[in-house]
């Protein structure tokens, strides 16, 4: 495998596995679960030299994107997601709609994303692949159901680093990475809480 975001976390996958295939999904997800611990400031500075950061805009819909974020209204949250793992779905000029996968548990994670793979653009798992979007789709379909609890607002002015850009073929391994930075709670009391939502 060519130099990646991840190339000092990452294994070379399997030579027979073909992306995008259930078996290279897998096979990703696994591999970011067995990894305990991520230091994420190091994340942001590996991506520096391979020019992973891009501003958003409305072409960045359908894409994942990994960032710093301070929320405006901390102070009456009962948690939230420092380093968030999103979708951009929509564009309001000074702030997004995202769906961020951190506030699913893993297996309800990969059951949405499974579902999320039903939109993809192309096969080809490159930077011209994407998720297509909206608010209205997601709300539309029940095997979309658990992006309730994942959909948040971000003000662009709260966001406190550039915007990484996780390419298409590094997805499924990205989902599962312990990269969330939850303050207020646990991960098992957002995961519950997202549970109950859904419900």
């Amino acid at each position: 495998m060519a130099a990646t975001l991840y190339q000092n976390l990452l294994q070379s996958p399997p030579s027979d596995l073909k992306k995008g295939t259930r078996d290279a999904i897998d096979w990703f997800r696994k591999q970011a679960l067995s990894i305990k611990k991520v230091n994420n400031n190091e994340l942001m500075k590996s991506a520096q030299p391979f020019k992973r950061f891009q501003a958003l805009n409305n072409n960045s819909i359908g894409k994942m994107y990994m960032f710093v974020y301070d929320p405006k209204t901390k102070d009456v949250l009962p948690y939230y997601d420092t380093f968030p793992l999103i979708f951009p779905i929509e564009f309001y000029g000074d702030s997004f709609l995202g769906i961020n996968l951190h506030y699913l548990s893993p297996i309800l994670r990969a059951k949405l994303m499974d579902a999320l793979y039903s939109t993809i653009n192309n096969k080809k798992y490159d930077k011209t692949t994407v998720l297509k979007l909206s608010y209205a789709v997601l709300k539309g379909a029940t095997k979309f159901k658990y992006f309730q609890p994942c959909i948040k607002k971000y003000l662009i002015s709260h966001v406190g680093s550039p915007f990484m850009y996780v390419s298409p073929d590094e997805w499924d391994f990205a989902l599962m990475l312990p990269t969330d930075r939850f303050v207020g709670a646990s991960r098992s009391t957002v995961y519950k809480d997202s549970l109950s939502m859904v419900k």
